[in-house]
């Protein structure tokens, strides 16, 4: 039971910090290597990161560029070439503009005080800004969390485009397991926007909450003595009956929802996850190296947030996006999904979500629409994953981070306001 109390108290710790909304009260962004984390042989005992503890702050510093080294992956192989992405570098460090509080601050200081690993900026196809934190490398694989759930957005949207799949068939038409779940009778488009009435809690404070349930299916934490819960992914959404409401109403962000909606792609195709995202999606956009996601005891890909990809790979799928689904002159993703996911999801049912950082926005094919002035849409991982898409700006914006509070509405604001302005310096 110590390892699970211990996780639980970390989420405690962080809650606290959410609820306090207080800068002042973060640990500093510590380098991994400096803090000594898994150095020696053995490593000393406080500098060990571990199943128990690589959620938890300092311990995300180093585990979130090391995950392999921790859990079971599958590999997303690339194509045979990888594309060179040219360069037209731009000084942003001293770039200033006014914070959430109106305060002024330097692209810089939002880097390190957003906790940064590492970010690329491209405008009209080009890296205009590179830089790397916490030693974190052009070739190191970072943890995406829920950046994850927009590639197997895509995956789906492509093969509804394609007919593959029946956006308006419930679930279970495709995953008869499910069917006496509270996933069963909900369609395939419903589950792809989240807006599906099954209960699914993500309180990270409460021990009991589904999300911790969840994480023990991943193998993202040790089960406690005597445990008598799901062990893997397929199990524990199998498991999932209880419902809060209708389907097709309220938008609702549940992790699990992208898990289901990936078990739907695979029994579709007949392929596991991570080739569905290698063959549709990785191997055409010029990708430098392989991905790789987290597995379950049953090696099922974990949809919800186990993606790991370089920086400048995730980039060349924003750029994609942004040329409309095109890479080189080639598609990858139908212009048709392209658009339909730039013209959102729907806003009345997204405002019933509770979503009090994201006024106006919409959800639609696992991808945040801001409908902003300039018609930016994103993918978003939890402790500072974005891809940041601006086709107005014509800039992409991928950045990955570890920061200690899991929670995007403790950043969402800082962050729109870097991308904003950016987008509007570099539309000048």
């Amino acid at each position: 039971m110590r390892r699970v109390f211990t996780l639980a108290c970390a989420f405690v710790w962080i809650a606290c910090q959410v609820a306090a909304q207080a800068p002042a009260q973060l640990p500093p962004p510590v380098d991994w290597q400096a803090a000594g984390l898994m150095k020696g042989s053995p490593p000393p005992e406080g500098k060990q990161v571990t199943k128990a503890n690589w959620l938890s702050y300092p311990f995300i510093r180093w585990s979130f560029q090391h995950s392999r080294e921790l859990f079971p992956t599958k590999p997303v192989d690339r194509g045979p070439t990888a594309t060179a992405l040219a360069a037209d570098l731009k000084e942003l460090d001293k770039f200033a503009f006014d914070d959430d509080k109106g305060s002024p601050v330097t692209f810089d200081a939002f880097l390190r005080n957003t906790y940064t690993d590492g970010i690329v900026v491209l405008q009209k196809g080009k890296v205009i800004y590179e830089r790397y934190l916490n030693g974190m490398t052009p070739d190191t694989h970072h943890m995406l969390f829920s950046t994850s759930k927009s590639f197997v957005g895509l995956v789906a949207a492509i093969l509804v485009s394609k007919g593959v799949l029946d956006e308006n068939a419930p679930v279970s038409k495709h995953v008869p397991e499910l069917a006496a779940s509270a996933y069963g009778d909900a369609t395939v488009r419903q589950v792809m926007d989240m807006r599906v009435g099954a209960k699914f809690s993500e309180v990270y404070t409460d021990p009991k909450s589904d999300i911790f349930k969840y994480v023990i299916a991943a193998d993202w934490a040790p089960p406690p003595p005597n445990y008598q819960g799901p062990t893997n992914l397929y199990a524990t959404l199998a498991a999932l009956t209880e419902r809060e409401g209708p389907h097709g109403e309220a938008f609702g962000y549940k992790s699990a929802s992208s898990d289901v909606l990936g078990w739907v792609a695979s029994r579709a195709t007949g392929k596991s996850l991570s080739e569905l995202v290698s063959e549709m999606i990785w191997s055409k956009i010029g990708a430098d190296h392989k991905g790789y996601y987290l597995a379950d005891p049953l090696g099922v890909e974990v949809a919800m947030g186990g993606l790991n990809v370089t920086l400048r790979d995730l980039a060349r799928l924003g750029q994609t996006m942004l040329q409309m689904g095109q890479w080189e002159g080639r598609e990858v993703v139908p212009k048709s999904v392209v658009e339909d996911i730039m013209k959102g999801g729907d806003r009345d049912a997204f405002a019933k979500g509770n979503q009090p950082t994201r006024p106006g926005w919409s959800y639609r094919s696992q991808w945040w629409i801001t409908h902003n002035q300039n018609g930016a849409y994103l993918a978003m991982g939890v402790f500072g994953q974005r891809l940041y898409i601006d086709p107005k700006a014509q800039m992409v914006v991928a950045k990955v981070g570890s920061h200690p509070v899991p929670g995007n509405a403790f950043t969402d604001a800082i962050h729109q306001k870097a991308f904003d302005a950016l987008a509007k310096t570099l539309m000048k």
